[in-house]
């Protein structure tokens, strides 16, 4: 079966046509939630591959499941001493940061 390619969009360009383009407003605010997003995600992941619930993090990293629960449902802003309290202290990892300019 042969697709028909004309009424494509790339990602790119839904992203555009939904957010506007890379460095307005709307699409720097998309980015950043959606970075928000992808870090509870991945918190989640790591969590459940230790076998920990969120109660048991928490108690690891000294804070509440709650709180776990609004990090990992992008319901939350985290400091940074937060979070590498969680990836340190409850999930025995390093966190590494980088800037991009």
């Amino acid at each position: 079966m042969k697709r028909n390619r004309s009424n494509l969009t790339s990602f790119v360009d839904h992203l555009d046509e939904l957010y506007g383009k890379r460095g307005t407003a709307s699409r720097e605010k998309y980015e950043q939630e959606f970075k928000a997003f992808k870090l509870g995600v991945l918190l989640k992941e790591m969590r459940k591959q230790q076998g920990l619930s969120q109660e048991q993090l928490a108690q690891k990293c000294g804070t509440t499941k709650n709180y776990i629960s609004r990090i990992e449902n992008d319901a939350s802003d985290i400091r940074l001493s937060t979070l590498m309290r969680i990836v340190q202290e409850g999930l025995g990892g390093r966190l590494k940061l980088s800037v991009d300019f």
